[in-house]
């Protein structure tokens, strides 16, 4: 069977998802971390568990919320499991109704009790599934309590088709819905019921749909017909409202009978910390606090000390083993070379940074998990209004700070397409994880009493150069409407051991995967180049093909501090991956081990170039994964292309400004 998994966001969808099939998907504590649907196996390795975007309703204001609607009315649903949040039973039913309209098999999932309970809410299990007509299973998603019993729920063969007429919506839609059924005989498989209220809700896949069946005159006829007749009859405004009233009435009744709230007295702890660290003064010093002492964590207490030893051993026991190997095999000193000096060099000159990404990745779970996160959005709304988009926006890109991708499609969630747009375009100009290895290398040659403090200012950098460019293009080629801005802001939980290191390990892998693709055959290639040259093999770098082609692009570089073929060459593969350029520079200024790099990098760059040097790595062009992903969401060759291109101006300007002003001013 095919069952699908819906609830409102921050229900612990996900958490649910990955213990039903053992498998594990990126856990976040806010909204927006299931942007299109993801596929799992029951444990009893039948049937397939389809996990959707959390939504609040069927009827779409957002791109994500488009992938559910779409996929109820073009995909095959057997079964629908429908997670709740104990403590915010009232909203969360106006998405569980339509779902029972749907008139498929459901299962509630009813999770979140033990907070429930902590906030004095009492919930009458027995008598709640009575009234709605379904089977509703008690559980903690996060923990796995009560799991093992929902997965024997949904996907036993008992469970029957629900009632979908829960609700009286009066004469006039009832009406319609014969209307409707007369002339959609034989022709969709969908309930006609749930069809008619979704129209009339303003759901404009489900127009579309009808349209294709009915034709687009028929459709908007009868809608039309039927707005008419509920505004004049009911005295409301438009027949969404008449719909969501009813509804609400509807809700309330159930709560009634269902639910108790004992007042203890008492503020949840949760109230408490909000006050101060969503604060409109503190809030952002308290932000930038906490970057900061990640950094200092990943750079200066903990991420270096490991850094060095597993350079130790790249440097050491590993390069001496390879190379006794090879000359037991007795192979061809092009074959040595490329090996030591390629591959090792290449691909190790990056993996030596593994700590520094885990340590990092690993406190960024731990901010997401415990609720933090969220909060960050809504202290940021503020800011963010005065540019064009709203709080919402600023998730993407706190995701973007791990990696590029994923933030990119994290602005799904965006409801009006202008700031949608807006956030995919700005995006990139986050510093993910792929820069990290390059900063720790810099900042460990020039800056060793500051490192934390020049890693957040490069941070802080590129929010505040999105930030006045967001505001430029919202006044200037992307003017539109602008949407409220609605989170929501779950409690504080202290995250769990075994989720943290699943959430940092997803997040890393990729760094481990792109080293033993993308970086191994940009080293390879990378060597090759620094190999050959016109007159042949094993060339002088200096007279080699790479040395010719960063010649031709070094000259543009020197008025921002690096006038080299050798930074040049490593701007360029940093296309393909921003972790190549560290990559690039290993093999081209080939030393022993990172600290060798480091003392030679000090003879190429002042602390200033240094400084510009990581500026440009920061805001020029996206990597390549990412500039596919801005084309896969935009769906236009000019805006992608545009990206790129405002992106390597907007770093050359700011490096010609900060690298002749800080010579003006004597710093280098």
């Amino acid at each position: 069977m095919d069952i699908t998994l819906l609830g409102n966001p921050n229900t612990g969808k996900t958490s649910l998802f990955n213990h039903l099939t053992g498998s594990y998907e990126y856990v976040g504590n806010w909204s927006g971390v299931t942007v299109e649907k993801k596929v799992g196996l029951f444990k009893n390795k039948k049937d397939r568990l389809i996990d959707l975007p959390g939504i609040y309703t069927l009827s779409p204001l957002s791109k994500d919320e488009g992938v559910v609607t779409s996929f109820f009315l073009h995909e095959k649903v057997d079964k629908l499991l429908n997670i709740l949040d104990a403590s915010q039973l009232k909203r969360n039913l106006h998405l569980t109704i339509q779902i029972l309209e749907f008139g498929k098999p459901v299962v509630i999932g009813l999770n979140m009790i033990d907070v429930a309970k902590k906030r004095g809410i009492e919930i009458d299990i027995e008598k709640l599934s009575e009234l709605l007509c379904v089977k509703i299973n008690p559980v903690i998603a996060r923990s796995g309590k009560g799991c093992d019993g929902l997965a024997n729920s949904i996907t036993s063969k008992k469970v029957s088709n629900t009632r979908d007429d829960l609700i009286d919506y009066g004469n006039i839609i009832e009406e319609v819905m014969g209307q409707f059924r007369t002339m959609l005989q034989d022709k969709t498989h969908l309930s006609i019921r749930w069809l008619t209220l979704q129209l009339l809700e303003g759901n404009q896949y489900v127009k579309d749909y009808l349209s294709d069946l009915l034709g687009e005159n028929n459709t908007t006829a009868l809608l039309n017909q039927a707005e008419k007749r509920i505004v004049e009859h009911d005295h409301v405004q438009t027949s969404q409202q008449y719909i969501y009233q009813k509804r609400q009435e509807f809700i309330e009744t159930i709560l009634l009978q269902t639910t108790e709230k004992i007042d203890h007295g008492r503020v949840p702890l949760t109230e408490k910390i909000d006050r101060i660290v969503t604060n409109r003064i503190l809030g952002i010093p308290i932000f930038l606090f906490f970057m900061y002492l990640m950094f200092m964590l990943t750079f200066d207490w903990l991420g270096f000390p490991l850094s060095d030893l597993l350079n130790g051993f790249f440097a050491g026991p590993l390069t001496t083993g390879m190379e006794w190997i090879l000359s037991l095999l007795g192979v061809s000193t092009f074959i040595h070379d490329l090996i030591i000096n390629g591959i090792v060099a290449g691909v190790g000159g990056v993996l030596v940074f593994v700590p520094q990404i885990f340590i990092l990745f690993f406190f960024i779970s731990l901010l997401e998990d415990s609720g933090y996160m969220a909060r960050v959005a809504l202290v940021m709304d503020k800011v963010m209004d005065s540019v064009g988009l709203n709080g919402k926006a600023f998730i993407p890109m706190i995701i973007g700070f791990g990696c590029n991708v994923p933030g990119i499609m994290a602005a799904r969630t965006i409801e009006t397409p202008k700031e949608r747009l807006l956030t995919t375009l700005l995006t990139p100009l986050m510093s993910c994880s792929a820069r990290l290895p390059l900063y720790a290398l810099f900042v460990g040659a020039f800056f060793q009493n500051n490192k934390a403090f020049i890693v957040l200012s490069l941070y802080v950098l590129g929010v505040v150069m999105a930030l006045i460019l967001a505001k430029v293009f919202s006044k200037t080629m992307l003017k539109g409407e602008s949407s409220l801005f609605v989170i929501e802001l779950p409690p504080y939980r202290i995250p769990q051991g075994k989720t943290l290191w699943k959430s940092t390990w997803e997040k890393g892998k990729g760094f481990i995967r792109k080293a033993g693709t993308f970086i191994l055959a940009g080293s390879v290639l990378i060597w090759l180049l620094a190999y050959m040259g016109p007159s042949g093999l094993q060339v002088d770098m200096n007279h080699s093909f790479l040395a010719y082609i960063g010649g031709l692009f070094a000259p543009l570089f020197a008025p921002i501090g690096f006038g080299t073929w050798q930074a040049a060459s490593s701007l360029i593969t940093g296309f393909l991956a921003k972790e190549s350029i560290i990559s690039t520079m290993n093999i081209i200024y080939f030393t022993p081990d990172e600290a060798s790099l480091q003392g030679f990098l000090t003879t190429q760059f002042t602390p200033l170039a240094a400084y510009s040097f990581m500026v440009f790595i920061l805001l020029y062009i996206p990597c390549l994964a990412t500039t596919a992903t801005i084309y896969k969401e935009t769906g236009s060759k000019k805006w992608t292309a545009f990206a790129m291109g405002y992106a390597l101006l907007l770093a050359y300007l700011l490096c010609l400004v900060i690298y002749q002003g800080g010579r003006l001013l004597g710093l280098g």
